[in-house]
Formats: C-alpha cells, structure tokens, sequence
C-alpha cells in the first residue's frame, strides 16, 4: 500500500476545504459544477504533480469536483426554495381569515 507523506495529505485536506467552501456559494448545479470542476482540477493537478501524474489528477480532480459542487450546488437551490416557501407562507396566513 502507498504511504502519503503529511504534506501531500495537508495538501489534499487544504484542496478538499477549499472546493467545499467554494461550492457552498453556489445558487445551483450548474454553478455548482462548474465551480467545484475548477478547483478539482487544480487541486487533483497539484496532488498529481505530487505523484508525478498531474495529467491524470487533474481529470479526476475535475470530475470528482464536478460531481460534489454539482450536489453542493443543487442542495443550496433546494434550501433556498423552501425557504422563499416558508417565508411566503408565513407572510400570507390569516390575510383572508374573517373579512367575508
């Protein structure tokens, strides 16, 4: 089994935090993917210069970024949907009640 030295993992948590930051200021999944595929890919191309493979890194850095940002971004959507619901809801209870 390959053993990761400590700088190459605080490289690939320090990559990780920042798609996850990055991702979570995404409105949908479109945004989403987009965002999460760049900094996936710079973040697989720095840890696959790492092993001495960046080509390879990079494109599974891009996908795997791609796929979460995507989630993320999809997930942001869908909270702030419900939340214009509730919001709305709220506002518009007992507005009709007792003025027949």
């Amino acid at each position: 089994m390959m053993q990761i030295s400590k700088n190459k993992r605080l490289a690939l948590v320090s990559m990780l935090a920042a798609s996850a930051m990055l991702a979570s200021g995404c409105d949908n999944a479109g945004e989403g993917a987009l965002g999460g595929a760049a900094v996936g890919a710079l973040g697989g191309l720095a840890i696959g210069s790492l092993t001495g493979n960046a080509g390879a890194g990079a494109a599974i850095g891009a996908v795997a970024g791609g796929a979460t940002g995507a989630v993320i971004g999809d997930q942001n959507r869908r909270k702030e949907e419900q939340s214009r619901r509730e919001t709305y809801a709220r506002r518009n209870s007992g507005y009709d009640q007792g003025y027949d």
